[in-house]
């Protein structure tokens, strides 16, 4: 127990025998559940993990591997079913300081937020000790992240060092969650969708001579298609599936708006190339003005969009709302 609420700490695991040992014998006693989940890990990961003698270890193995979104998916659903009220993500290649984790659970015990993540750009120093590709990778996620989110308050999205309290971890489709890479940004979008209130912390890295399995070529290729989804997604369900409010308004009037100046600009554009005539002032304000106004809606709509965070925490909130 930890403050009177049972912690489970799932560790997704995959190709970290030289670590996964120290890792578990390194958190600390008063979590209740620690739960190992193997993503089909082709080397001695389980076996090593079996022959560990702490009783709150539990051993879950995936005989395909779906990547760190779909491991941490079953252990969310293990935790649940654990009865744990805060659960906490730790990676399995010893770069999450289990010293730490009090402070990443401070603000779920006090309620003051639904899920904490570390955030390694607080420490300028420990910034430039992250490795070169990483450090410029998250920077430059950062901004497109937070459009993708609508928490326009964290920094270092892909920050992996994270804990959840039960009633948020509940309230989410966990289906929805990406299954690999884009796990961190995703639960960030699917966290917004249920209102969740996020904070970041200040939460160094270690890094030792483990090597990514990341793909540089992969994430450049497949993030933005994933972030630009991810946006529609949110704000579908934000602004227009479970409520319908100013932002919902300016943004569909701006995009309607952007979107007939733009068909009829390039409709007479068109007619103008074809007819070798050139368009008239009237014809060409006609097609900027409803432009020049959409995009001053949508505008609005996100600086609306930017000051309409989620507030308070779920598991402030009475049953039912």
């Amino acid at each position: 127990m930890h403050e009177g609420e049972r912690v489970a700490v799932v560790i997704p695991a995959y190709k970290v025998e030289g670590t996964i040992v120290r890792v578990v014998a390194g958190v600390p006693p008063w979590v209740d559940h620690v739960v190992v989940v193997d993503d089909a890990s082709p080397d001695r990961t389980s076996e090593l993990v079996r022959g560990l003698s702490d009783p709150r270890v539990r051993l879950l193995r995936h005989e395909v591997n779906l990547g760190v979104g779909g491991a941490m998916t079953t252990g969310y659903r293990a935790a649940l079913e654990l009865g744990a009220a805060l659960v906490v993500k730790m990676d399995g290649d010893g770069q999450m300081d289990p010293a730490r984790l009090p402070q990443l659970l401070a603000p779920l015990v006090a309620r003051r937020a639904d899920y904490a993540k570390g955030n390694r750009f607080y420490d300028f120093h420990a910034l430039r000790r992250m490795p070169a590709a990483r450090r410029w990778g998250n920077m430059g996620l950062t901004f497109l992240a937070k459009v993708a989110s609508g928490y326009w308050n964290i920094s270092d999205p892909t920050n992996g060092y994270t804990a959840i309290r039960r009633e948020a971890l509940s309230a989410l489709n966990l289906d929805a969650v990406h299954p690999r890479y884009f796990f961190e940004i995703s639960m960030l979008i699917n966290l917004n969708v249920v209102r969740a209130v996020v904070v970041d912390l200040h939460m160094p890295a270690i890094y030792g001579d483990e090597k990514s399995s990341m793909s540089l070529a992969e994430i450049s290729l497949t993030f933005p298609f994933r972030l630009f989804a991810g946006l529609v997604r949110r704000v579908y369900w934000r602004y227009f599936f479970y409520d319908l409010t100013e932002t919902s308004v300016f943004l569909a009037s701006g995009l309607l708006l952007m979107g007939l100046g733009t068909a009829f600009g390039l409709w007479r554009w068109y007619v103008s190339i074809t007819t070798d005539k050139l368009q008239s002032t009237g014809t060409i304000f006609l097609a900027a003005l409803p432009f020049i106004l959409g995009f001053q809606l949508f505008l609005q709509a996100v600086v609306l969009d930017i000051h309409n965070r989620p507030g308070e925490p779920i598991s402030n909130q009475p049953p039912g709302e």
